[in-house]
């Protein structure tokens, strides 16, 4: 069963992907997104002259479901997955529907870090984790409020979960983790030998 926990003003949704949509094969995602990476010599550069650690698809593979089937599954079981999150945030749609906006490959080697950041323009995002080796980086999700608390005295290290200001996350090979898109995040240093390998998301709503 998925496990939705509470976080600050918002909800952090985890689940196994495997939950909903089609099955798919982590080595063949695996393979799939290191050939990918391999071959992109757009993204290759990209990543260069912006000093981004590994790689990203981000800045220049735009259609991966419409160019590798197994992203097009990916897309039918994450749809299935975004619509339950959705469900438990209650949200009103109007008769619109969340649809999924972006989709890109993330290959962090050793050493490598993601700076914290929000999505503005999209209303759900998450990433699905393809390589967790020993040693990988969590999730850190910040208290949105965290900004707004100057004056504010620091939690006991012992507090609930609920009220720390920064929450560290540790998915498992094949979990999906969703969160609001307004949430602000990063991916702390990679000390892991072996490269850290996830696929990333944005949903937005239309």
């Amino acid at each position: 069963m998925a496990q939705i926990d509470s976080l600050f003003v918002t909800r952090l949704y985890r689940a196994a992907l495997s939950e909903h949509g089609p099955n798919i094969d982590p080595q063949e995602m695996q393979t799939s997104c290191i050939t990918i990476a391999e071959d992109d010599e757009a993204g290759q550069d990209w990543c260069e002259e912006n000093g981004y650690p590994g790689y990203t698809s981000y800045a220049s593979l735009t259609d991966l479901p419409w160019r590798f089937p197994i992203f097009a599954d990916l897309v039918k079981s994450l749809d299935a997955h975004v619509a339950a999150f959705a469900q438990d945030l209650e949200l009103n749609l109007d008769g619109r529907a969340l649809k999924l906006e972006d989709l890109w490959i993330n290959i962090l080697p050793e050493g490598g870090t993601h700076a914290s950041h929000i999505h503005p323009h999209s209303v759900i995002s998450g990433t699905t984790y393809v390589s967790m080796p020993d040693g990988a980086s969590a999730l850190k999700l910040e208290d949105p409020r965290h900004a707004m608390m100057m004056a504010h005295p620091p939690r006991t290290k012992e507090c609930r979960r609920e009220l720390r200001s920064f929450v560290y996350e540790t998915p498992k090979v094949g979990d999906v983790l969703l969160w609001e898109s307004f949430i602000r995040h990063e991916v702390p240093m990679n000390m892991a030998e072996d490269e850290r390998i996830s696929v990333s998301f944005n949903y937005r709503w239309e």
